[in-house]
């Protein structure tokens, strides 16, 4: 026991000289920044004025980034600079967010892509008629760094705008795909507050009367480029953009009228793929379609090692097709295309659902047979038309039967994974086309270039992978009249037994006009 002490009061004393001897060199001296971020510099307002001092924003006393207000059209918020910057470590698309700065009249001696910093230790962060901003900040507390900077500028629906608001307020954004509501009539100009929908949410335009481009002719529909901040409304959270000049906005036409839509479709039901998958779709507008026919494809892109040269005619294991040469439909309806048995999930010991009573204009056993089983047929015979693999995956609805590889879709979905070699910018660019719809756009809203294939810019959407022996209802509003979602799809799992009815897949997209 006494040894035991002994040892115990050795390691104790030695302990101590160490410590002792420990030299200040030995220890990370970790400074903290003097740059705080607009992510972390937003979490401190809590819905009261906030004093900013550098204990509060954790030893920093300024913040940089680069200028996106811009005065000299006229159309710019009263005497408020507004700077974006992205978080100094992580993901800067997540974390890029923007602040106003309340600097009166000094405020438009700045321009976009000039580089700030800024002191604001000592100012108030606080909202002023419901914008987020900085008072007390003199001009003499910010240093231009440099000039000619591209500020990031992000594309982004007002649904998402409006679900994230202090994510996107003071920020550079563009609402692409958007119309006016109401019509806009001949005459109309930019000036006042104007309506947007993108088919997602409404938006409000706002031109000053004063702005150089306030009397300028509207164009029905393009992309709206600008600044939003977010104006609380009778309670209510309201986005309003100021475009900063005429040239924030660039004309985009309104998708082609579809006579046909997707509306959802099975891609693993029970008892196995093959044969037994299907997909949905309503119309649009009477159709008989031995006068006018249409092409139904799917993309099944799993163990690509290739590009698509031929996009959707590349056939084999990567694409399949389906003639619609027969039959007819009313506006409206729903009717199917897919496999033989139809049964509304298939089939394993026991039956599923009979639903050969709905609207079956096309019904192939794709397991044994090539695709639309006829000299324009594309595709091998497959177990797996709809692909529940990591690779993205995609069905889309053509004019006639006739397709090439520069044919461009009425209607297209992709959902799935990342994989599959689908793209190539090359050149020369292949890939699988695309259309303007609520999920891709042929005209890409940050370069305003064309991108006419899915993977190519912003066509990056793609719905998520279905839970099994779910049905994917794809809901959404399509106007039969201008041709353009009033509200866009998205994805609804719908589980279904072997008992399920033909009424737990149907009603989802519906029509108006």
């Amino acid at each position: 026991m006494k040894k035991t002490l002994n040892y115990t009061l050795l390691l104790v004393i030695t302990a101590c000289i160490f410590t002792a001897c420990k030299r200040e060199d030995d220890y990370i001296k970790i400074m903290p920044s003097s740059f705080i971020a607009n992510f972390d510099l937003k979490k401190l307002y809590k819905g009261g004025d906030v004093q900013l001092t550098s204990e509060l924003m954790a030893g920093a006393t300024l913040v940089k980034g680069v200028v996106i207000s811009d005065f000299r059209s006229g159309n710019s918020p009263t005497g408020l600079l507004i700077m974006q910057n992205s978080r100094l470590a992580g993901n800067g698309i997540d974390s890029l967010r923007g602040m106003a700065f309340n600097l009166g009249a000094d405020a438009s001696k700045f321009i976009p892509g000039d580089s700030i910093h800024v002191k604001v230790e000592g100012g108030t962060l606080k909202r002023v008629n419901g914008i987020l901003q900085i008072t007390g900040v003199p001009f003499n507390s910010i240093t231009k760094i440099a000039s000619g900077k591209t500020p990031k500028m992000l594309v982004v629906n007002i649904a998402a705008m409006l679900a994230a608001p202090n994510t996107f307020e003071s920020t550079l954004v563009t609402i692409a795909n958007s119309i006016y509501e109401p019509e806009i009539v001949a005459g109309a100009t930019y000036s006042g507050d104007k309506t947007i929908n993108d088919g997602y949410g409404k938006a409000t335009i706002h031109t000053e009367a004063t702005a150089n481009f306030a009397s300028r002719a509207l164009s029905p529909t393009g992309n709206f480029t600008g600044i939003p901040f977010i104006i609380p409304t009778n309670g209510v959270n309201q986005i309003q953009l100021w475009m900063r000049e005429e040239n924030d906005f660039v004309f985009v036409p309104l998708p082609k009228l579809s006579p046909i839509v997707i509306s959802g479709f099975l891609v693993d039901p029970n008892g196995g793929d093959a044969n037994n998958e299907y997909i949905q779709f309503l119309a649009t507008r009477d159709i008989n379609f031995a006068t006018t026919p249409f092409s139904v494809y799917t993309s099944n892109n799993a163990g690509a090692t290739t590009f698509p040269t031929e996009g959707w005619n590349t056939g084999g294991a990567r694409t399949y097709k389906f003639n619609l040469t027969s039959g007819t439909v009313s506006k409206g309806q729903y009717f199917y295309v897919g496999g033989t048995p139809k049964r509304i999930n298939g089939s394993s010991s026991v039956l599923s659902t009979d639903i050969s009573s709905a609207k079956w204009i096309r019904s192939v056993d794709y397991s044994v047979a090539t695709g639309a089983v006829g000299a324009d047929g594309i595709g091998a015979k497959t177990d797996n038309l709809l692909a529940n693999s990591g690779n993205v995956a995609g069905i889309a609805v053509f004019e006639g039967t006739a397709v090439t590889v520069t044919s461009t879709p009425l209607d297209v979905i992709f959902y799935g994974g990342a994989n599959g070699n689908f793209y190539s910018a090359g050149p020369p660019e292949v890939g699988y086309r695309i259309t303007i719809n609520d999920f891709y756009t042929t005209f890409n809203p940050s370069t305003r270039g064309l991108q006419l294939f899915y993977g190519a810019g912003t066509n990056s959407t793609r719905l998520s992978f279905p839970a099994a022996t779910s049905f994917v209802k794809l809901g959404g509003v399509y106007d039969a009249t201008s041709g353009r979602w009033v509200n866009g799809r998205s994805l609804t799992n719908v589980p279904l037994t072997v008992t399920s009815p033909l009424t737990a897949i149907e009603g989802g997209t519906s029509l108006v006009n």
